[in-house]
């Protein structure tokens, strides 16, 4: 197959989509050139909604036994007082989560930056310093309840107890120039200069509130719990390293895990990181022990949602301080304290919900880690998507414009199908999130443009096209030749065509017998009738010359079958003016016959005329030829005259031969017949006639004249041509010689 005169013919909607195809580039890789930048906002607002999506499909959407959420609720609230709680009230939850219940570790998805002096321990002291200090008897009772009105003390004493991890955060908020900086941050899992020389695009942070030092130091860790909110306010990722002056911080999630797994070491994992660029960091994973958790770009982790609200078992925190939960269900769990009271401000938007409680991303994430299926977005994803863009855009721009819209529709949906099944394909087995909003947009964009540049520029030029061949060349063929223009032109050329003359026999005094209006009905009914006849056959409809109609057959379009179809068009035409005559005949109109000359032969066929008008139409000797053929036909008695070159180009018909005639401008004869019908389906009689017809013929050449004249005679009598078999007879008893010679010389 040869693309390039098509290439050619569609080069300009070729290039329009490569230029698509690189604008989708240029948004993918987003280079910078100076303060200039590639950005489409709505695609990565798009690449949000289907991620957001595929994660709602393909939840699980079944409860975490594993990790249970104390949740510090209305419920509790109601019994126990509003938010913060004395700090004993919470030495005391710690204690019966791990002493009473068993917890295998706990995380508090909360901050205690403030010194608990709720008991007035504080006031007591004041006044024993002041007004009371000379009264030993409330010095010795104050030194007796004073360990147990240090509610922060207490606290620390029983996180120290246990595998504890609070929680703290980072900001990036100044106040009064300076950013602030609340309490102390437990010490860093990775120092500063760990990156060195590495280009990560670390989350930075110069700012934090951080939990009382007491607190900090008996708590077996920290960790912070800022979600990275997304351009669109989602919390979709938790970063699992952020960068506080040089150091670098754990979240919630990663500090509860570690200490449950006996604290090993964060270890960056470069799996690629030799085959890369230096501008490629290689950090994919962050490993702690035998867990590898995949980071992306900003080292931070896709929470992997199991369902909505609700995917981890809630317990009342006052139901546990009061103890009426069964013991298994706190048994070996992970614990996370945290709470979905409204008025405390921790309800996040996500993908599964628009409010979801913050400390429930935090188990989330705990289970993700530990079942290892934790989405991959890893920073070479760019170059994945930057391949499949190329080539998807280049093949759908080349080969597009090639193909018609229902192929073209077809191999858009195949080619669609392909990038979604791809993308489900990696993320379900691969764990690998593979951006497709790009993708499936210049998809769609392309098909977009060729079907609109097909219909707004293509089909004008069609509709030119077919305003211009409309005219004489048969609907269907019409609508073949407009899929490919270029092919078919209206110049003049030489080619063997076959050309068809009809007229109506007596049309003078048919038109003389009839009123103006009837006569236009009937002219317009016959040429209709006709018309029809011979656009059925793909004949091209040449002109009308009053009665006359010129058909040829073989241009513009290439039929190899011309001759065949010129001389069905005649039969059928003969059948038509049959039925006519009996309509005409109900309307009292005159009797219509119609005579046909056709002749097959090297033709111009072209737009010729003049500046004024033109026609597409056909000149040359073999159509004067075909004009003359259809003269003859009264003067033989046949209602169809072919010539020879007819006849042997289209076997299957039964003809009758004529005679030989000389045409003018041409030395040698030309054999006429008539067709009678085709093989098969012509009467025995008729067979019979033409067996007789064709030895008086041999008779006639050979000049036996009486023998000749004597089956003509007889032929006269029988036959269905008498005219036919009276001109021979005269011609051969010489009785007609100047018509004879006449027709002999050229006619």
């Amino acid at each position: 197959m040869n693309l390039n005169p098509n290439l050619k013919k569609h080069g300009v909607r070729i290039g329009i989509g490569l230029a698509l195809t690189l604008r989708f580039l240029g948004y993918t890789a987003r280079p910078k050139i100076g303060d200039f930048t590639f950005e489409l906002k709505f695609i990565d607002q798009l690449d949000a909604i289907i991620y957001d999506a595929r994660l709602r499909l393909t939840m699980p959407r079944t409860v975490e036994e594993r990790i249970v959420i104390i949740d510090i609720d209305e419920k509790s609230l109601a019994e126990e007082g509003r938010w913060p709680w004395r700090r004993d009230r919470l030495a005391l939850l710690v204690d019966k989560l791990f002493d009473r219940y068993g917890a295998a570790v706990a995380g508090f998805d909360v901050v205690f930056a403030e010194r608990d002096e709720s008991s007035g321990l504080k006031v007591l002291e004041n006044l024993a310093q002041k007004q009371l200090k000379d009264v030993l008897q409330f010095q010795n009772a104050l030194a007796q309840f004073k360990p147990q009105l240090e509610y922060d003390r207490i606290f620390a004493a029983s996180l120290k107890k246990h595998p504890v991890i609070l929680g703290f955060y980072f900001s990036n908020d100044e106040v009064a120039g300076k950013y602030a900086a609340v309490n102390s941050l437990p010490p860093p899992v990775l120092p500063a200069g760990t990156f060195t020389g590495k280009r990560i695009n670390f989350v930075s942070w110069n700012g934090y509130g951080a939990n009382l030092a007491e607190l900090q130091t008996a708590a077996a860790g920290a960790g912070m719990f800022n979600p990275l909110t997304d351009f669109d306010g989602v919390n979709r990722r938790v970063t699992m390293l952020s960068e506080n002056k040089g150091a670098y911080y754990e979240p919630l999630s990663l500090a509860v895990l570690r200490v449950l797994h006996g604290n090993p070491k964060v270890e960056p994992d470069y799996p690629v990181e030799k085959i890369w660029s230096p501008d490629y960091s290689g950090l994919e994973d962050i490993r702690i022990g035998p867990i590898r958790i995949p980071v992306d770009e900003n080292v931070a982790a896709l929470v992997p949602y199991r369902g909505p609200q609700g995917s981890f078992k809630y317990i009342s925190a006052t139901d546990v301080l009061n103890d009426r939960v069964d013991n298994a269900a706190l048994k070996d769990k992970i614990v996370l304290v945290g709470t979905t009271a409204p008025g405390l401000k921790d309800l996040r938007s996500t993908p599964v919900a628009g409010v979801y409680p913050g400390v429930e991303i935090h188990a989330n994430l705990i289970a993700g880690m530990l079942d290892g299926n934790i989405k991959q977005r890893p920073p070479y994803v760019l170059g994945v998507e930057v391949v499949l863009l190329l080539l998807t855009g280049v093949a759908l721009a080349v080969l597009m414009p090639l193909l018609n819209p229902l192929r073209s529709l077809i191999f858009t949906l195949c080619v669609l199908i392909f990038v979604v099944t791809t993308n489900v394909i990696v993320w379900h087995y691969g764990n690998l999130v593979l951006p497709m909003a790009s993708g499936l947009l210049l998809i769609l964009s392309l098909f977009a443009l060729n079907m609109s540049y097909g219909y707004f520029v293509e089909t004008r030029s069609k509709r030119q096209f077919t305003e211009l061949f409309g005219q004489y060349v048969p609907p269907e063929l019409v609508d073949e030749m407009s899929k490919d223009p270029e092919r078919y032109s209206m110049e003049g050329r030489s080619q063997e065509l076959t050309v068809l003359f009809s007229d109506v026999r007596n049309f003078t005094s048919i038109s003389e017998g009839l009123e103006p209006k009837e006569l236009t009905a009937f002219i317009n009914e016959y040429l209709t009738s006709m018309t029809r006849v011979i656009r059925s056959h793909l004949g091209t409809l040449d002109k009308y010359i009053g009665d006359a109609i010129m058909a040829f057959w073989g241009a513009p379009v290439n039929d190899p079958e011309h001759a065949r179809h010129a001389v069905i068009t005649a039969l059928e035409m003969q059948q038509t003016a049959q039925r006519l005559r009996e309509q005409f005949k109900l309307r009292g109109w005159p009797e219509i016959r119609i005579g046909v000359g056709i002749n097959t032969g090297i033709m111009v066929v072209g737009d010729m005329g003049s500046v004024v008008r033109k026609a597409y139409t056909v000149m040359g000797d073999s159509v004067n030829l075909g004009s003359r053929l259809e003269g003859l036909c009264k003067e033989y008695g046949a209602w169809i005259i072919l010539s020879e070159m007819t006849k042997n180009a289209v076997p299957g018909i039964v003809y009758r031969e004529l005679d030989r005639v000389r045409v003018k401008g041409k030395d040698d004869p030309v054999s006429i017949y008539q067709p009678l019908g085709l093989e098969g389906q012509v009467d025995k009689a008729v067979l019979d006639e033409l067996n007789l017809a064709q030895q008086a013929l041999k008779l006639y050449r050979a000049q036996n004249w009486d023998m000749a004249e004597l089956q003509l005679i007889n032929l006269q009598k029988i036959g269905s041509n008498a005219t036919l078999y009276e001109l021979l007879w005269s011609a051969s008893n010489g009785s007609a010689p100047a018509a004879r010679l006449e027709r002999r010389l050229g006619v």
